[in-house]
């Protein structure tokens, strides 16, 4: 059984920020579950590209409010705490944070726990 808290993360290296965002990653490939689940922070006032050309990612929001943008079709989303997304075409899409927003997100494969977004938007393949 893994048991942890939100206190056990902050500040730790398993917690990993860019400009726009912050992540704090629960479960990891090293846990052998298949799978990771992050607490991500989106910073109010952004707007975010990302690709995960090489995971498929869940994102459940929890706080805040936002928009999601498919950008091969223009199609755009509202998100408010509730609402569930899955990139399960690998698509490429842009977040836009209307105010501070906290998602909870599961990759698949698992992320290392390292990885910061490229310049194309994506997570690399990473090894331990």
């Amino acid at each position: 059984m893994i048991v942890k808290s939100l206190d056990d993360i902050i500040g730790t290296r398993d917690e990993t920020s860019g400009n726009n965002w912050t992540s704090r990653r629960f479960i990891m490939k090293k846990d052998n579950v298949g799978f990771s689940l992050n607490d991500t922070i989106i910073k109010a006032g952004t707007t975010n590209f990302f690709w995960y050309k090489n995971h498929i990612e869940a994102v459940y929001c929890i706080e805040g409010e936002g928009e999601i943008e498919k950008l091969e079709t223009g199609e755009v989303y509202n998100l408010k705490p509730g609402t569930m997304y899955l990139l399960n075409e690998n698509d490429k899409h842009e977040l836009r944070a209307k105010t501070q927003m906290r998602m909870v997100c599961v990759f698949n494969p698992p992320l290392v726990g390292t990885e910061t977004h490229t310049k194309e938007g994506y997570y690399p393949l990473l090894t331990e």
